[in-house]
């Protein structure tokens, strides 16, 4: 049988949904708006770079990025992010989640702006200062996660904590949704006022001068809602389970949580003490207990993130064929550099319109009626149907008349990847680990998933290229293919729906439950076995 809760943890664990809720909601939710802004923006522009910095003289075709600077440019914030995942996850329980959170968006506001203000005299050297600053930013933003997931979860009560985690995820969407809008917005002003000739017409004047501007003031953008953001993060109190469970300061907690509830709430420092010092709440995260305890978990976590995002970050190879095959973007040689700007940005607006942003919110929606587990098994069986869908009859989706069925099918791999593991991923380990490793352990799950997001953008962009060497991108070796990578995808969502069976069902029950810190001795193994069936 359990021990008692600490008063101010069950009475966070009870209380109604109210203004705080809320309030911690948009505050982590604004972090996360301007990581996705940050980390999905530099794809709307990467093909502009390519026109202002690798222009070569009497080609047919518009400048691209050579094959490396793309990767460099494209995966070095993903690599930022990963490092960031376990420093600031680490860190997060070394030093408390409010003075960590702090850091995070600071980092992330000055490497926005640097990235815009990349300088260089050589094309080679403009590109090598934006990587720096983009993987500067990307270890911002990979302090986020842990960070965000978290808090929310530390503040929520358990009745509704699925769907206040899953809302400050689902600002993601939003966050990729504003970065096309924007984009929008900036490229047809610079259109309107810079008139410019097709790249067919006029080679060199169809990238006019000023569009160098455009994808710095593109990446400079993203400083805006992260530099709002961090008043406010700096007024949230620590969270009471840190104060209380890991700093041990029972006095604190129980101030912190009456200002925040507005209740009067008993400090019970005796009873802290106790939790804490007892000798199932002092093993280390490298130690045998932990792996007899939460071993498993920790593997199912880490490695449901990590096909997720293969999975999830490879869709990306697609979406070329499938706007150019049904007209969203003409010929590039065919459209002047804004326009070219414009139309990406359209495009990736509409499909995170129609298939990204729904998904989120149905998870946001459902999670605390149906659980984490059943809308995990989902989504991965859902996504493996759709890549089989599009993988076994691939030649009949890509003849003319039958692309709009391959644009449905595309964006339901979208909706049901956000309706399903792409959420639940980043929930379930700020839920089943014990507060001292709660934000460390979400950080060795996020950083294994941005390892899947790294090889699922880069490894696959060279997977997924022709067999023939002719009909490769340029610069690009021969590959196994587009189709044999959807099988590859499909097999990726079957491994996840397996190793999701190692993940606890957390739905409704408090933070302590799920960890045991606060279990009488001789009952936490067996209810750690529990947990996982």
């Amino acid at each position: 049988m359990a021990r008692d809760q600490l008063e101010v943890l069950n009475a966070l664990d009870v209380a109604k949904t109210q203004l705080y809720h809320f309030t911690a909601i948009i505050i982590a939710g604004m972090g996360f708006f301007t990581d996705a802004y940050d980390l999905f923006c530099i794809s709307l522009v990467t093909k502009l770079l390519g026109r202002i910095y690798y222009r070569i003289d009497g080609s047919p075709t518009p400048g691209t990025l050579p094959p490396n600077v793309s990767a460099a440019v494209n995966g070095v914030a993903f690599c930022g992010t990963l490092t960031g995942q376990l420093f600031f996850g680490w860190l997060g329980d070394k030093m408390g989640r409010k003075k960590v959170y702090g850091m995070t968006l600071m980092v992330m506001v000055i490497c926005s702006l640097a990235s815009g203000l990349s300088f260089g005299h050589t094309a080679k050297s403009t590109m090598a200062t934006l990587c720096f600053f983009r993987f500067w930013l990307g270890f911002g933003i990979g302090g986020d996660y842990p960070l965000s997931a978290t808090i929310m979860s530390e503040y929520a009560n358990k009745k509704t904590r699925g769907a206040f985690i899953a809302a400050v995820f689902a600002m993601q969407g939003f966050g990729i949704l504003t970065g096309g809008i924007v984009t929008l917005i900036i490229s047809s002003a610079f259109k309107y006022h810079f008139k410019a000739p097709p790249y067919s017409a006029d080679a060199i004047g169809s990238t006019v001068p000023e569009a160098d501007f455009v994808w710095r003031i593109i990446l400079m953008f993203g400083a805006i809602p992260a530099g709002v953001t961090y008043y406010w993060r700096m007024k949230m109190p620590e969270t009471a389970r840190y104060t209380a469970l890991v700093a041990k300061n029972a006095k604190q907690a129980a101030q912190d949580m009456t200002r925040v509830l507005q209740v009067e709430i008993q400090e019970e420092q005796e009873k802290v003490e106790r939790i804490t010092l007892k000798e199932s709440n002092q093993f280390g995260l490298f130690s045998k207990e932990f792996a007899h305890r939460h071993g498993l978990h920790l593997l199912g976590t880490t490695t449901t993130w990590f096909v997720l995002d293969i999975a999830f970050y490879s869709q990306n190879l697609f979406q070329k064929d499938i706007f150019s095959a049904i007209g969203w973007i003409p010929k590039a040689a065919t459209m002047n550099a804004l326009e070219e700007v414009f139309k990406i940005a359209r495009a990736q607006t509409l499909i995170a319109l129609c298939g990204t942003v729904p998904g989120y919110w149905f998870t946001v929606a459902l999670i605390d009626i149906i659980g984490r587990f059943t809308i995990q098994m989902m989504g991965f069986f859902f996504m493996m149907v759709f890549m089989l869908g599009l993988a076994i009859p691939y030649h009949h989706w890509t003849t003319p008349g039958n692309h709009i069925g391959f644009v449905v099918m595309y964006g339901l791999t979208f909706f049901f990847a956000n309706f399903g593991p792409n959420s639940t991923t980043f929930i379930v380990p700020a839920e089943i680990f014990p507060a001292r490793f709660r934000s460390t352990c979400h950080g060795i799950s996020a950083a294994a998933g941005k390892a899947g997001a790294i090889v699922g953008s880069f490894g696959f962009l060279y997977a997924a290229q022709n067999k023939d060497k002719t009909k490769t991108d340029r610069g690009y070796p021969p590959g196994i293919g587009v189709k044999n990578a959807l099988f590859v995808l499909a097999a990726c969502n079957l491994l996840g729906l397996m190793f999701t069976f190692l993940v606890p069902e957390s739905k409704g029950k408090s933070l302590e439950e799920m960890s045991g810190e606060n279990e009488e001795e001789e009952n936490v193994d067996l209810s750690n076995k529990i947990s996982t069936v």
